[in-house]
Protein backbone atom coordinates (compact mmCIF):
# COMPACT_ATOMS: atom_id res chain seq x y z
CA UNK A 1 0.00 0.00 0.00
CA UNK A 2 2.94 2.27 1.20
CA UNK A 3 4.82 1.51 -2.46
CA UNK A 4 1.35 2.27 -4.39
CA UNK A 5 0.91 5.58 -2.15
CA UNK A 6 4.57 6.43 -3.24
CA UNK A 7 4.02 5.91 -6.94
CA UNK A 8 0.84 8.09 -7.20
CA UNK A 9 2.64 10.72 -5.68
CA UNK A 10 5.39 10.89 -8.05
CA UNK A 11 3.55 10.43 -11.08
CA UNK A 12 1.65 13.57 -9.26
CA UNK A 13 4.11 15.13 -8.74
CA UNK A 14 5.38 14.49 -12.82
CA UNK A 15 2.38 15.63 -13.87
CA UNK A 16 2.64 18.81 -12.06
CA UNK A 17 5.92 19.56 -13.22
CA UNK A 18 4.73 18.58 -16.71
CA UNK A 19 2.20 20.95 -17.00
CA UNK A 20 4.36 24.15 -15.41
CA UNK A 21 6.96 23.39 -18.23
CA UNK A 22 4.12 23.25 -20.61
CA UNK A 23 3.43 27.14 -19.49
CA UNK A 24 4.83 29.66 -21.61
CA UNK A 25 5.40 32.84 -18.66
CA UNK A 26 5.26 36.69 -19.95
CA UNK A 27 5.76 39.29 -18.82
CA UNK A 28 4.06 42.49 -20.03
CA UNK A 29 5.50 45.96 -19.07
CA UNK A 30 2.34 47.96 -19.96
CA UNK A 31 1.47 51.82 -18.11
CA UNK A 32 0.94 53.21 -14.36
CA UNK A 33 -2.23 51.37 -12.68
CA UNK A 34 -5.09 52.80 -13.25
CA UNK A 35 -5.00 53.85 -16.65
CA UNK A 36 -6.77 52.53 -19.34
CA UNK A 37 -3.53 50.73 -20.69
CA UNK A 38 -2.92 49.04 -17.51
CA UNK A 39 -6.70 48.01 -17.52
CA UNK A 40 -5.96 46.80 -21.46
CA UNK A 41 -3.02 45.14 -20.31
CA UNK A 42 -4.96 43.31 -17.62
CA UNK A 43 -7.74 42.11 -20.11
CA UNK A 44 -5.53 40.69 -22.63
CA UNK A 45 -3.88 38.71 -20.32
CA UNK A 46 -6.94 37.10 -19.50
CA UNK A 47 -7.60 36.56 -23.41
CA UNK A 48 -3.93 35.35 -23.60
CA UNK A 49 -5.02 32.67 -20.72
CA UNK A 50 -8.35 31.83 -22.45
CA UNK A 51 -7.10 31.63 -25.95
CA UNK A 52 -4.24 29.16 -25.18
CA UNK A 53 -5.91 27.13 -22.41
CA UNK A 54 -3.46 28.38 -19.99
CA UNK A 55 -0.68 27.66 -21.85
CA UNK A 56 0.43 31.38 -21.95
CA UNK A 57 0.54 33.29 -18.66
CA UNK A 58 0.87 36.81 -18.88
CA UNK A 59 2.07 38.79 -15.82
CA UNK A 60 1.23 42.58 -16.02
CA UNK A 61 4.07 44.97 -14.65
CA UNK A 62 2.94 48.31 -13.92
CA UNK A 63 5.26 51.08 -15.45
CA UNK A 64 5.80 55.24 -15.62
CA UNK A 65 5.66 55.36 -19.48
CA UNK A 66 6.29 54.40 -22.68
CA UNK A 67 10.49 55.57 -22.35
CA UNK A 68 10.84 53.55 -19.27
CA UNK A 69 8.93 50.15 -20.91
CA UNK A 70 11.64 50.85 -24.28
CA UNK A 71 14.48 51.30 -21.85
CA UNK A 72 14.08 47.80 -20.56
CA UNK A 73 14.39 46.50 -23.70
CA UNK A 74 17.80 47.02 -23.56
CA UNK A 75 18.16 44.82 -20.47
CA UNK A 76 15.11 42.34 -19.95
CA UNK A 77 15.81 38.67 -21.52
CA UNK A 78 13.08 36.38 -22.72
CA UNK A 79 9.78 36.54 -22.98
CA UNK A 80 9.39 40.51 -22.16
CA UNK A 81 6.78 42.49 -24.03
CA UNK A 82 6.23 45.98 -24.36
CA UNK A 83 3.64 48.62 -25.21
CA UNK A 84 4.85 52.14 -27.09
CA UNK A 85 4.46 54.54 -29.67
CA UNK A 86 6.54 52.76 -32.86
CA UNK A 87 8.34 56.44 -33.11
CA UNK A 88 10.20 55.89 -29.37
CA UNK A 89 11.57 52.80 -31.07
CA UNK A 90 12.86 54.60 -33.50
CA UNK A 91 14.49 57.36 -31.41
CA UNK A 92 15.79 54.38 -29.19
CA UNK A 93 17.36 52.59 -32.27
CA UNK A 94 19.09 55.80 -33.59
CA UNK A 95 19.93 57.21 -29.96
CA UNK A 96 17.95 60.72 -30.57
CA UNK A 97 15.82 62.88 -28.06
CA UNK A 98 15.06 61.17 -24.55
CA UNK A 99 17.50 58.36 -25.90
CA UNK A 100 20.43 60.37 -26.52
CA UNK A 101 23.73 59.09 -24.73
CA UNK A 102 21.21 55.85 -23.80
CA UNK A 103 21.66 53.35 -26.81
CA UNK A 104 22.06 49.96 -26.01
CA UNK A 105 22.97 47.23 -29.41
CA UNK A 106 19.69 44.98 -27.76
CA UNK A 107 17.86 47.75 -28.84
CA UNK A 108 18.23 46.80 -32.80
CA UNK A 109 16.54 43.42 -31.72
CA UNK A 110 13.09 45.27 -31.13
CA UNK A 111 10.49 43.29 -33.07
CA UNK A 112 6.84 44.37 -33.28
CA UNK A 113 3.61 41.39 -32.47
CA UNK A 114 0.40 43.44 -33.14
CA UNK A 115 -1.19 46.80 -33.04
CA UNK A 116 -3.18 47.72 -29.00
CA UNK A 117 -5.79 50.95 -29.24
CA UNK A 118 -4.45 54.27 -30.22
CA UNK A 119 -3.56 56.92 -28.26
CA UNK A 120 -6.31 59.92 -29.58
CA UNK A 121 -6.80 62.89 -29.34
CA UNK A 122 -10.26 64.31 -27.84
CA UNK A 123 -10.73 68.07 -27.62
CA UNK A 124 -14.27 68.37 -25.28
CA UNK A 125 -16.18 71.20 -25.07
CA UNK A 126 -19.71 71.49 -23.38
CA UNK A 127 -22.47 71.83 -26.11
CA UNK A 128 -23.88 75.02 -25.11
CA UNK A 129 -20.49 76.69 -25.31
CA UNK A 130 -21.15 78.07 -28.55
CA UNK A 131 -17.41 76.75 -29.89
CA UNK A 132 -17.76 74.97 -33.28
CA UNK A 133 -14.28 73.82 -33.97
CA UNK A 134 -10.91 74.33 -32.82
CA UNK A 135 -10.21 78.19 -33.91
CA UNK A 136 -13.38 78.26 -31.51
CA UNK A 137 -11.28 77.80 -28.61
CA UNK A 138 -9.86 81.70 -28.67
CA UNK A 139 -11.02 83.43 -25.65
CA UNK A 140 -12.39 80.19 -23.76
CA UNK A 141 -10.33 78.63 -20.85
CA UNK A 142 -9.53 75.01 -21.76
CA UNK A 143 -8.13 72.24 -19.15
CA UNK A 144 -4.93 70.61 -20.41
CA UNK A 145 -3.68 68.76 -17.67
CA UNK A 146 -0.20 68.11 -16.62
CA UNK A 147 2.30 65.94 -17.87
CA UNK A 148 0.62 63.56 -19.89
CA UNK A 149 1.15 63.01 -23.83
CA UNK A 150 -2.35 64.71 -23.97
CA UNK A 151 -1.51 67.79 -22.12
CA UNK A 152 1.89 67.84 -24.31
CA UNK A 153 0.20 67.21 -27.35
CA UNK A 154 -2.35 69.48 -27.00
CA UNK A 155 -0.32 72.44 -26.22
CA UNK A 156 1.81 72.05 -29.05
CA UNK A 157 -1.39 72.11 -31.12
CA UNK A 158 -2.63 75.42 -29.75
CA UNK A 159 0.81 76.67 -30.81
CA UNK A 160 0.44 74.84 -34.44
CA UNK A 161 -2.95 76.25 -34.87
CA UNK A 162 -2.39 79.91 -33.96
CA UNK A 163 -3.87 79.38 -30.63
CA UNK A 164 -1.03 80.15 -27.88
CA UNK A 165 -1.85 83.22 -25.79
CA UNK A 166 -5.37 83.36 -26.98
CA UNK A 167 -6.68 80.38 -24.76
CA UNK A 168 -7.08 80.60 -20.68
CA UNK A 169 -5.44 77.44 -19.46
CA UNK A 170 -7.37 75.94 -16.19
CA UNK A 171 -5.04 75.00 -13.44
CA UNK A 172 -7.12 71.85 -13.00
CA UNK A 173 -6.18 68.30 -12.16
CA UNK A 174 -7.29 66.57 -15.66
CA UNK A 175 -8.93 64.02 -12.86
CA UNK A 176 -11.40 66.74 -12.08
CA UNK A 177 -12.08 68.16 -15.51
CA UNK A 178 -15.74 66.36 -15.91
CA UNK A 179 -16.27 68.05 -12.52
CA UNK A 180 -15.38 71.34 -13.44
CA UNK A 181 -17.04 71.39 -16.77
CA UNK A 182 -20.58 70.40 -15.26
CA UNK A 183 -19.68 73.76 -12.93
CA UNK A 184 -19.02 76.06 -15.49
CA UNK A 185 -15.29 76.21 -14.38
CA UNK A 186 -14.23 75.53 -17.89
CA UNK A 187 -15.40 75.30 -21.32
CA UNK A 188 -13.71 72.07 -22.57
CA UNK A 189 -10.40 70.16 -22.09
CA UNK A 190 -8.29 68.13 -23.71
CA UNK A 191 -7.80 64.23 -23.20
CA UNK A 192 -5.96 61.57 -24.90
CA UNK A 193 -6.54 57.63 -24.72
CA UNK A 194 -7.99 54.48 -26.32
CA UNK A 195 -11.71 55.61 -27.46
CA UNK A 196 -13.89 55.50 -26.22
CA UNK A 197 -12.07 56.91 -23.39
CA UNK A 198 -14.00 56.77 -20.20
CA UNK A 199 -14.08 60.63 -18.67
CA UNK A 200 -15.91 61.81 -22.37
CA UNK A 201 -18.24 59.07 -21.95
CA UNK A 202 -18.90 60.50 -18.15
CA UNK A 203 -18.70 63.87 -19.38
CA UNK A 204 -21.20 63.00 -22.56
CA UNK A 205 -23.60 61.52 -20.12
CA UNK A 206 -23.42 64.13 -17.49
CA UNK A 207 -22.99 67.11 -18.88
CA UNK A 208 -23.50 66.97 -22.87
CA UNK A 209 -20.62 67.46 -25.07
CA UNK A 210 -19.36 67.69 -28.56
CA UNK A 211 -16.09 66.52 -29.17
CA UNK A 212 -14.08 68.91 -31.72
CA UNK A 213 -13.10 67.26 -35.25
CA UNK A 214 -9.67 68.88 -36.98
CA UNK A 215 -9.91 69.32 -40.59
CA UNK A 216 -7.48 67.98 -42.94
CA UNK A 217 -4.89 70.79 -42.93
CA UNK A 218 -4.77 71.20 -39.40
CA UNK A 219 -4.23 66.76 -39.34
CA UNK A 220 -1.29 66.88 -41.95
CA UNK A 221 0.06 69.97 -39.85
CA UNK A 222 0.23 68.19 -36.45
CA UNK A 223 2.16 65.22 -38.31
CA UNK A 224 -0.12 62.46 -36.29
CA UNK A 225 -2.17 60.13 -37.93
CA UNK A 226 -6.03 60.20 -38.59
CA UNK A 227 -8.33 59.07 -37.05
CA UNK A 228 -12.25 58.45 -36.87
CA UNK A 229 -14.51 58.06 -33.89
CA UNK A 230 -17.65 56.82 -35.40
CA UNK A 231 -21.05 58.23 -34.76
CA UNK A 232 -22.67 57.53 -31.78
CA UNK A 233 -19.54 56.67 -29.71
CA UNK A 234 -20.73 58.66 -27.07
CA UNK A 235 -24.21 59.72 -25.68
CA UNK A 236 -25.34 62.53 -28.44
CA UNK A 237 -22.69 62.17 -30.90
CA UNK A 238 -24.41 61.89 -34.40
CA UNK A 239 -22.14 62.65 -36.57
CA UNK A 240 -18.12 60.66 -37.07
CA UNK A 241 -15.10 63.19 -34.97
CA UNK A 242 -12.60 63.48 -37.56
CA UNK A 243 -9.32 63.63 -35.14
CA UNK A 244 -5.75 62.56 -34.51
CA UNK A 245 -4.19 59.16 -33.35
CA UNK A 246 -0.54 58.22 -31.92
CA UNK A 247 -0.38 54.30 -32.93
CA UNK A 248 0.54 52.55 -29.99
CA UNK A 249 2.11 49.07 -30.27
CA UNK A 250 2.84 45.99 -28.47
CA UNK A 251 6.87 45.10 -28.97
CA UNK A 252 8.87 42.08 -27.77
CA UNK A 253 12.65 41.29 -28.60
CA UNK A 254 14.39 38.48 -30.73
CA UNK A 255 14.78 36.93 -27.21
CA UNK A 256 11.18 35.69 -27.60
CA UNK A 257 11.40 32.50 -29.35
CA UNK A 258 9.49 31.90 -32.75
CA UNK A 259 6.07 29.83 -31.37
CA UNK A 260 5.78 32.23 -28.23
CA UNK A 261 5.83 34.79 -30.47
CA UNK A 262 3.52 32.91 -33.01
CA UNK A 263 1.03 31.89 -30.44
CA UNK A 264 0.78 35.16 -28.40
CA UNK A 265 -0.10 37.05 -32.36
CA UNK A 266 -2.39 34.44 -32.93
CA UNK A 267 -4.50 34.47 -29.51
CA UNK A 268 -4.67 38.14 -29.67
CA UNK A 269 -6.50 38.59 -33.04
CA UNK A 270 -8.60 35.53 -32.33
CA UNK A 271 -9.55 36.81 -28.90
CA UNK A 272 -10.08 40.54 -30.16
CA UNK A 273 -13.66 40.11 -30.74
CA UNK A 274 -14.58 38.82 -27.49
CA UNK A 275 -12.45 41.27 -25.74
CA UNK A 276 -14.45 44.18 -27.73
CA UNK A 277 -17.75 42.97 -26.09
CA UNK A 278 -16.02 43.54 -22.91
CA UNK A 279 -14.23 46.76 -23.43
CA UNK A 280 -15.01 48.53 -26.15
CA UNK A 281 -11.59 50.35 -27.25
CA UNK A 282 -11.03 46.56 -28.83
CA UNK A 283 -13.01 47.75 -31.66
CA UNK A 284 -10.45 50.54 -32.46
CA UNK A 285 -7.92 48.02 -33.70
CA UNK A 286 -7.80 46.64 -37.34
CA UNK A 287 -6.07 45.90 -40.06
CA UNK A 288 -5.44 49.46 -41.20
CA UNK A 289 -3.24 49.78 -38.00
CA UNK A 290 -0.73 47.18 -39.27
CA UNK A 291 1.05 49.75 -41.53
CA UNK A 292 2.71 51.30 -38.25
CA UNK A 293 4.25 48.06 -36.69
CA UNK A 294 7.87 48.26 -38.13
CA UNK A 295 9.91 45.35 -38.40
CA UNK A 296 7.68 41.94 -37.16
CA UNK A 297 9.14 39.08 -35.03
CA UNK A 298 9.71 36.10 -37.32
CA UNK A 299 7.06 34.62 -35.03
CA UNK A 300 4.25 37.03 -35.88
CA UNK A 301 5.09 37.09 -39.51
CA UNK A 302 4.52 33.32 -39.53
CA UNK A 303 0.86 34.15 -38.51
CA UNK A 304 0.28 37.34 -40.67
CA UNK A 305 1.25 35.01 -43.38
CA UNK A 306 -1.04 32.19 -42.43
CA UNK A 307 -3.89 34.84 -42.43
CA UNK A 308 -3.16 36.43 -45.49
CA UNK A 309 -1.82 39.60 -44.22
CA UNK A 310 -0.37 41.85 -46.55
CA UNK A 311 2.91 42.77 -44.99
CA UNK A 312 5.98 45.48 -46.46
CA UNK A 313 9.80 44.38 -47.02
CA UNK A 314 10.26 46.34 -43.98
CA UNK A 315 8.16 44.32 -41.53
CA UNK A 316 9.71 41.06 -42.06
CA UNK A 317 12.79 39.72 -40.82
Amino acid sequence: MKSITSVLTGSLLLLAATATLAETRVTYKSAKTGSSYYQMAVELAEAMKKGSDGDISVTVEESQGSVQNVMEAGIRQGNYVFTTPPALVGLAQSGKAMFEGKRRPAFDEIRALFPIPSLTMHFVVASDSGIEDIAGLAGKTILLGKGSFGATEGARYLTLFGLEGKVELAEVELSNAVAALKNGQIDGFVTAGSWPAPNVIEAAASTGVQVLSLDDEQIGTSGRTRMVIPAGTYSGQEEDIVTTSLPVVAYTTTGMDEETAYQMTRTYWEQKQAMSGTSAWWGSVDAALMENLGQLHAGAVRYYDEIGMELTAAQRP
